[in-house]
């Protein structure tokens, strides 16, 4: 059967989310495994050109994996017809010029989140892609964790029945970078940078929420920037000035409420560095990045308050693991793949660029509830309506 080569321009492949898991456990891990398996029995193969302003890293990079593309000029690899899909991540501050660029080029555009700085941009970049008929992807990798998986099973079994409540749960110390170095580019630090823990990570609870447990109503929000002062690459200090930490209550439409916790400000006393807990009328669950336990309403003990005494229950011993039941793949791998298929045979895709809008929307009202101390609504998105929602 045919092998088919696929082109894919890598843009911003030298920072550590692009290196580790777009290029070494994806797009090589595909290559490894002989590309990617369609249903006529026929194989994608990509083919990727690593692009980047650091020539001696992409040479670095390349020569490391074994790779013979790269290229510091993004119009020469735009240029280029052998690459069919456009693949962006780079610091959010330039990613929306370089997905303009690439939709003007005709190609098939898939890029981190979020997807620009503004809500603005990023529905321009949905409706510009809608016109110009390229397909086009969001990274939402989170669907794909085993934990998630094993949860939305569980939802989809109802084994639930009614939810009412969501506790996420997300974050760890991120050193300050003085006596230990940060395990985080300084960027992240520094509002005027595009950083903040709202702008980075509500982008990934708004495909969360809305795949798993319904679409948002109204949030509140409240952010802080608990370290002011913190050290750079360098070694350099510097002042801290975006949000390290942000206390959120979503409502949703169909009355579940979630609270949802992020920080870089703490220390973990939890399963795993993100915990999502959901309490059901029939059952409660916990999952993890990789696992999921559940607690049937049969096997709930009946604590009673007591501060005089010891707790008799050990609470945590009286939950279960939710099986593996199938092997799961690295969450950015299988869309990666699922993307790949949606390009050459036009298989679903429903991540879309105007999904990723939503997270940018999300962000943005997060920002004003904190900013304005008050509850805010969350309106529809439409690509072809203009961003005047906010």
């Amino acid at each position: 059967m045919a092998t088919h080569p696929i082109g894919i321009i890598m843009n911003g492949v030298t920072g550590r989310m692009g290196t580790n898991q777009h290029l070494i456990r994806s797009i090589l891990a595909i290559r490894e495994q002989g590309g990617v398996a369609l249903p006529n029995g026929e194989t994608l193969m990509p083919d990727p050109v690593l692009v980047g302003r650091n020539e001696a890293k992409l040479e670095a990079l390349a020569s490391k994996y074994g790779l013979n593309r790269i290229e510091t000029d993004l119009e020469q690899a735009l240029a280029d017809e052998c690459n069919v899909i456009y693949f962006d991540a780079q610091t959010t501050s330039r990613r929306a010029a370089a997905i303009k660029q690439a939709i003007s080029a005709g190609k098939h555009i898939y890029c981190e989140k979020p997807t620009a700085t503004s809500l603005d941009e990023a529905l321009e970049l949905a409706e510009l892609a809608n016109k110009a008929g390229v397909k086009n992807g969001v990274v939402q990798d989170k669907l794909f964790l085993p934990g998630l998986l094993k949860l939305k099973r569980l939802i989809d079994s109802h084994f639930f029945g009614d939810i009412y409540s969501v506790k996420l749960d997300f974050g760890y110390w991120v050193f300050e970078g003085d006596w230990q170095e940060g395990q985080r580019p300084s960027w992240n630090y520094r509002e005027e940078d595009g950083g903040g823990i709202i702008v980075d990570m509500f982008a990934h609870w708004r495909y969360v929420i809305d795949n798993l447990f319904g679409e948002i109503q109204s949030l509140s929000c409240l952010g802080a920037t608990h370290i002011r002062k913190r050290v750079d690459e360098d070694g350099q200090p510097y002042k801290a000035t975006a949000d390290d930490a942000a206390y959120a209550i979503f409502e949703l439409e169909n009355g579940i409420v979630v609270q949802a916790n992020s920080s870089w400000v703490t220390r973990v006393d939890r399963d795993d560095l993100l915990t999502i807990h959901v309490d059901g009328k029939y059952g409660s669950a916990v999952a993890g990045l990789r696992d999921c336990k559940i607690q049937h309403r049969v096997m709930t003990p009946r604590p009673t308050w007591n501060p005089d005494i010891p707790n008799p229950i050990a609470f945590q011993e009286l939950w279960q693991q939710v099986p593996d039941n199938e092997p799961y793949e690295n969450g950015f791998k299988a869309q990666w793949e699922l993307f790949l298929k949606h390009v050459h045979t036009d298989s679903p895709f429903p991540w879309d660029l105007l999904e990723g809008a939503k997270g940018t929307q999300l962000s943005d009202l997060g920002l004003q509830a904190w900013r304005e101390r008050k509850w805010v609504g969350v309106p529809k998105l439409a690509a072809t309506v203009p961003a005047k929602h906010i």
